[in-house]
């Protein structure tokens, strides 16, 4: 098990609707991140910085392929590209990243 911690802005004036889609995530969007071996997944939000703090436990054995999997998945996609207005991505995110990853520096299991 691998513990994630991701980075992203959201866009202010925003907030509520991205807070409103969160409580109705759709099922299918669900499925598929279970699917791609996703666990404890939360997301936290810091205002007045409007930054978002996404924490999950990745179970699997090959997480390129499993995001791959995850991102050719119509339904995820569709999600996907009603959230992206309503984000806003770090400057300093590595390329090909939307969330930018972060680097765990202390555990205490």
């Amino acid at each position: 098990m691998k513990r994630m911690g991701m980075m992203l802005r959201i866009r202010a004036g925003r907030i509520d609707e991205y807070k409103k889609a969160h409580r109705e995530v759709w099922p299918s969007v669900l499925a598929q991140i279970e699917r791609s071996n996703i666990h404890n997944y939360s997301i936290f939000l810091r205002e007045p910085e409007n930054i978002l703090f996404a924490y999950f436990e990745y179970h699997g054995t090959d997480y390129p392929a499993d995001m791959r999997r995850m991102a050719a998945d119509p339904e995820t996609r569709r999600w996907w590209d009603w959230m992206e207005p309503l984000q806003e991505p770090l400057d300093t995110r590595a390329d090909g990243e939307w969330w930018a990853t972060m680097e765990e520096v202390f555990y205490l299991p």
